[in-house]
């Protein structure tokens, strides 16, 4: 099932499913433990949102061979992880905003498949992992490369956690109806133009192995979100780079799931 959240005409924000992403009908039941049922009411919707509100923004970094290879570095013997603050996320259709009070001229398009963890766990095994996945969505992990990689004191959060660096949606399938999360075709569009396009099985920590990594001696909680890395043909890796500039539209589509649509604009700073 396809789950959105929402706002309504009534400004009330509310949880529904769609078959084609324009006619949405509300759920009842509890969400967080995937026990919901399909009303018949039909919500007349004002906007969507992000398709959960997530506790905490796990990164993943160089987790695609092709990506590494761009980048000239070495595969990770574990996983490369860093974090997002929450307020850097995005609602589906809404601006990505280039920072202009930290200013940065160089700010990147990541594609990613993004893991909804449903179920609190801790030291999960590779083979369990995938039963405690709420639902898979779509993220574009947006980076600032010089803060990322100059300026930020040899930490990734400075450039990776800017406001609305975290756009998510437009919502979320239900972990039942991915078979293989390591399986999808993934593509990322600028203005159009195709950027990247691979698929998930590239792969070099599949979405089991990430789950038992981070919950080795940590507790994942219910609406802790995992992207899961991003493939070749970033901006940065370019000749010349393709960095996001104002009037820009970044869309990015994973097979089963949809597409996330995000226009870019400058921080106003006027005032």
């Amino acid at each position: 099932m396809k789950i959105y959240r929402l706002r309504d005409r009534g400004h009330q924000i509310r949880t529904a499913t769609s078959e084609d992403g324009k006619t949405f009908f509300g759920l009842s039941g509890d969400l967080s433990v995937g026990e919901f049922k399909i009303t018949n009411e039909r919500i007349d919707v004002i906007g969507l949102l992000a398709p959960i509100e997530p506790r905490v923004i796990y990164g993943i970094g160089l987790n695609y061979r092709k990506h590494a290879e761009e980048t000239g570095a070495k595969l990770p013997e574990h996983p490369v992880v860093f974090m997002k603050s929450p307020t850097a996320l995005q609602d589906p259709g809404q601006p990505i905003v280039l920072p202009r009070k930290l200013r940065s001229d160089q700010v990147d398009f990541e594609g990613e498949l993004g893991v909804i963890i449903g179920y609190e766990c801790k030291n999960v095994s590779r083979t369990e992992a995938l039963d405690y996945v709420l639902g898979y969505t779509i993220g574009n992990d947006v980076s600032a490369r010089d803060w990322q990689k100059t300026w930020g004191g040899s930490q990734w959060c400075r450039g990776k956690t800017f406001d609305t660096f975290c756009p998510l949606g437009p919502g979320f399938v239900t972990a039942d109806e991915i078979k293989d999360p390591n399986n999808l075709t993934i593509t990322t569009r600028v203005n159009g133009a195709t950027m990247q396009q691979s698929n998930t099985k590239d792969m070099i920590f599949h979405v089991a192995q990430l789950i038992e990594f981070l919950s080795g001696s940590t507790t994942l909680e219910p609406n802790t979100i995992i992207l899961t890395g991003t493939p070749e043909g970033v901006g940065m890796s370019r000749k010349p780079p393709v960095y996001l500039k104002p009037g820009d539209v970044v869309e990015i589509e994973i097979e089963g799931i949809g597409v996330l649509r995000n226009p870019v604009v400058e921080e106003d700073i006027s005032g």
